[in-house]
């Protein structure tokens, strides 16, 4: 028996190991922190958001969403801040949602925001301890749509900046969320008329030949500029300001569209301190583009001249 015993205990750890292993050199794509607060719910089961939280953390993180490998390193850096404003019945919950994602600079320790967006159209249902399912050709629950819709949304957004419309497939999976997300008549953002600020817009503008500017400009930041500042100041610059004008292109065909916004909302801190550098050229014509396509920064970019 004692024999039998120890041939077990080291089974078990030789399956423990090699499950090590093979998720070490076959990670999931996201790396994702996940929070879900709940500061103004009266709620008997407080235990209830303690259980949700773990059960997104593992939907966002277990879950193999492409059908390329990854090395834990490679994983996406990323986090969904959920704030439940309302829980009006005992399985169903108002909210917002707050996304955010970034990627390494080659060359650096320094990590770049891809996207920071606030959500604020969340409704939901969830049933404690019940499993989260997402099929990407049927609708199971508003709130796996919305997750599995943001981790695609990040997978894309990431792969644009390192090659061109290499988010393509992915934003293409996310527009077939929004489809099934469309046959729920209970819930918002899916739709055009749910507003100009939603889910429908983002992926709308991504996949349409308006924005084909944008995604080039995702491309020319990112992997023409940021990631070359290493070796060649002077070209990076270069490209992030071809990729300013880029948008500017964008901002002349669709002002004021979700997309720019976003991008510059993520974006305006790091722009300011590119532009800073008192050896960029044509600073002044950057300077009016930016004010331009994002006026409510404003106050932002009146500080690149002054932080000479």
């Amino acid at each position: 028996m004692e024999l039998h015993s120890k041939k077990l205990v080291l089974k078990k750890i030789f399956i423990a190991i090699l499950t090590l292993i093979t998720f070490g050199a076959s990670a999931q794509e996201l790396n994702c922190q996940v929070r879900v607060v709940a500061p103004q719910v009266q709620s008997t089961n407080r235990q209830v958001f303690q259980t949700l939280q773990q059960a997104i953390f593992e939907f966002m993180n277990n879950r193999r969403w492409t059908d390329d490998t990854y090395n834990m390193e490679e994983r996406i850096e990323c986090s969904i801040q959920i704030t439940i404003s309302e829980q009006v019945g005992a399985d169903r919950f108002k909210g917002s949602f707050q996304i955010q994602s970034s990627r390494p600079v080659y060359g650096s320790s320094y990590n770049t925001t891809l996207l920071n967006y606030r959500d604020n159209d969340i409704f939901f249902q969830y049933i404690e301890f019940e499993p989260l399912l997402f099929n990407e050709n049927t609708y199971e629950s508003n709130l796996t749509s919305l997750l599995a819709f943001y981790a695609y949304l990040i997978i894309g957004l990431d792969r644009e900046s390192f090659s061109p419309n290499g988010g393509e497939p992915f934003f293409d999976i996310a527009q077939q969320i929004i489809n099934n997300a469309q046959s729920d008549n209970n819930v918002i953002g899916w739709n055009s008329f749910d507003g100009d600020r939603n889910r429908y817009w983002i992926i709308e503008n991504l996949n349409n030949r308006d924005f084909e500017a944008f995604r080039e400009a995702m491309y020319l930041y990112h992997r023409q500029g940021l990631d070359r500042m290493v070796k060649d100041v002077t070209e990076a610059q270069k490209s992030i300001t071809t990729a300013i004008e880029k948008l500017t292109e964008v901002h002349a065909r669709r002002p004021n569209s979700l997309l720019v916004r976003m991008f510059m909302d993520a974006k305006v801190d790091e722009i300011v301190n590119i532009y800073s550098d008192e050896t960029v050229a044509n600073k002044g014509d950057v300077i009016n583009d930016l004010n331009n396509i994002a006026p409510s920064h404003t106050s932002k970019w009146s500080k690149i001249n002054s932080n000479q």
